[in-house]
């Protein structure tokens, strides 16, 4: 388009250098000659658009928005036409606490009231792409900073219009997961009247006010101790059973060995006790006295 239009300035000023004389004619006639080439050369280059990777191109002449749009690579178009280049790839808007991480600098967090009164911080990511068809209304509709005008404002104002049903602790804890899917249908539905497709929504932080973080610290601190008691108790009963078990296993057979040998059976293992002595390889004396049971002296 530049090389277009200074052709078109250059042919414009040959036609007043040509009043002149007959050496100005021959002048103007070259500086025409240059404006046609430049001109020429202007409307060559500007009928081949380059899109790159990820992109999409909508068509613009004379303020008239093109429904078709041009995709990535090479692109033949009417030289006069405007091409607006929009990113169709998966982008991420985040609302932070933390000044480095956020999308704007500072301190970006979304603050919201919950149905119990309590200020409550949130830091929120926003996964979404532009749908390529539909790049040409949101031109037309919303223009290019579509991130400040529809995908910060419509985040920020479904957080709030949804955290009114829920208390701060349940945010934080048993109701963080509901929370964040009733949102992302909001949001989601947004979106979809407007060309944008949410693919992602990341609560990222929740953070409570200090008085009521330090009594969830001190539930939970305490319920650790119960638990750790629970712990110790069942540990020590399990204990005492296991000393009555034993205690009980020795008195049993202490029973069975005062009341259960008779006569037979000492004597019946007296003499498999000495059958074992006799095979023995080691030396032995065997001593056979009046009484029931012998003497017996071994040796190597």
């Amino acid at each position: 388009m530049f090389f277009i239009i200074l052709g078109l300035l250059v042919i414009t000023v040959s036609f007043f250098v040509a009043h002149g004389d007959s050496q100005a004619a021959r002048f103007s006639g070259a500086i025409r000659i240059i404006g046609i080439v430049l001109a020429l050369l202007g409307a060559s280059l500007s009928m081949f658009k380059v899109v790159d990777a990820g992109h999409v191109g909508v068509k613009t002449l004379y303020g008239r928005v093109d429904d078709d749009v041009l995709y990535s690579g090479l692109n033949f178009i009417n030289p006069l036409v405007e091409v607006t280049m929009f990113d169709v790839k998966t982008q991420n808007y985040t609302m932070s606490g933390n000044h480095d991480e956020g999308n704007k600098s500072g301190d970006d967090a979304i603050r919201i009231l919950t149905s119990d009164g309590l200020e409550v911080t949130i830091d929120l990511s926003v996964l979404f792409s532009v749908r390529p068809n539909d790049a040409p209304n949101i031109l037309k509709e919303i223009g290019d900073d579509y991130v400040d005008k529809i995908v910060r404002p419509v985040a920020r104002t479904a957080i709030r219009d949804n955290a009114v049903s829920y208390e701060a602790v349940a945010l934080y804890s048993t109701k963080r997961q509901e929370f964040q899917d009733k949102i992302f249908n909001a949001i989601n539905k947004s979106f979809a009247t407007r060309g944008l497709k949410l693919e992602q929504l990341l609560i990222r932080n929740v953070t409570l006010p200090e008085s009521v973080r330090k009594t969830i610290e001190s539930k939970i601190n305490a319920e650790q101790d119960a638990q750790k008691m629970q712990f110790v108790l069942q540990k020590e009963r399990q204990e005492a059973e296991r000393k009555r078990v034993e205690a009980q296993g020795i008195a049993d057979y202490q029973r069975i060995l005062s009341t259960g040998l008779s006569d037979k059976q000492l004597e019946y293992q007296s003499i498999l006790a000495q059958k074992e002595i006799a095979l023995s390889p080691n030396t032995k004396v065997i001593i056979m006295g009046n009484g029931k049971n012998p003497v017996i002296l071994g040796g190597n």
